[in-house]
């Protein structure tokens, strides 16, 4: 006997990072000017790092782009051959988003070495001027993020992103003062080193966690230990099997399980409370809301397939 059970009659709403659509074309918008400005400036100053800033900003423009998409598209709603309609779409952005990263940042680092060894007359003035630029612009990114930063994966990595462009834009500055106060031309390579070394674990840290999502692992902080030990602990319920606890995008995590019952509440009735006392505890101790209940007799997982557990 099968019941499902969700407090939310089975409606996923709008997703965290759909949330703040806004607030992401917003980001998109000043990371596109702060590209453009610094693209211009490489080219007039030939500042390296510049150039590895400006090509960090267009992959953060890109990623807060998808990631804009992606919280259109998990917007709309469930059909017959997408039941959760196109929500795991955000972790897909957010992998995207890891992938353009880590690129940038090997990038970034062979270039860099590259000009250790091959140094490049650079114009400290301007590069000055541009960085500063790009750093106005990168805090007031920073600032439209910085609430909603936690939402989800792709506003977090869109956080991140911008926080590195911030930090990155300083260390521009440090290298155009060096540079104007010492003529060591290899400030600008060495800048753009530690840019890469910043870019590369972040980037691998997004990774991780958007792969984590998509191989259907149990959310960070779950134990289904735990879990299992309030479930057997309400009335009527003699065990459980089958639990499965994943995420199906930021904010939207699923619970599965196959719930041993006493025989009894198959013919008094009980059943439908028993339901809703399975789905409350879910909801009140583990913030689980959509969770999906298989009520069975004893004895009924002996007919299951081999693969259940």
């Amino acid at each position: 006997m099968g019941h499902g059970h969700d407090g939310h009659g089975h409606g996923h709403g709008v997703t965290a990072t759909g949330r703040h659509r806004r607030v992401l074309a917003a980001v998109a918008g000043v990371s596109a000017v702060i590209f453009v400005v610094e693209v211009v400036g490489a080219f007039v100053t030939g500042s390296l790092a510049l150039l590895a800033d400006a090509g960090h900003v267009l992959a953060d423009a890109g990623g807060v782009a998808l990631a804009l998409g992606a919280a259109l598209l998990a917007a709309r709603p469930a059909s017959g051959s997408r039941t959760f309609g196109w929500a795991r779409a955000e972790i897909l952005a957010a992998t995207v988003n890891g992938l353009v990263l880590a690129g940038m940042g090997v990038y970034i680092l062979v270039e860099g070495v590259r000009r250790m060894f091959d140094p490049v007359d650079v114009e400290p003035g301007g590069m000055a001027v541009f960085a500063v630029i790009g750093l106005v612009g990168n805090l007031v990114g920073v600032a439209l993020l910085y609430r909603a930063r936690s939402a989800s994966l792709n506003l977090r990595g869109a956080f991140l992103e911008v926080a590195t462009d911030t930090l990155t834009s300083v260390g521009v500055l440090v290298a155009a003062a060096v540079i104007a106060l010492t003529g060591f031309s290899r400030a600008d390579a060495v800048v753009s080193i530690l840019i890469g070394l910043v870019v590369a674990p972040r980037a691998v840290r997004l990774l991780r966690e958007a792969v984590h999502v998509l191989l259907e692992a149990a959310p960070p902080g779950v134990d289904l230990a735990e879990i299992r030990s309030h479930i057997i602990g309400l009335d009527h319920v003699q065990g459980v099997h089958d639990l499965h606890v994943h995420t199906v995008t930021s904010g939207l995590p699923v619970l599965t399980a196959h719930v041993v019952v006493d025989g009894s509440c198959f013919h008094d009735g009980h059943a439908p409370q028993l339901l809703d006392a399975l789905q409350a505890c879910l909801a009140g101790h583990f913030d689980v809301e959509h969770s999906t209940f298989q009520l069975e007799p004893a004895g009924h997982a002996d007919h299951e397939f081999a693969t259940h557990h």
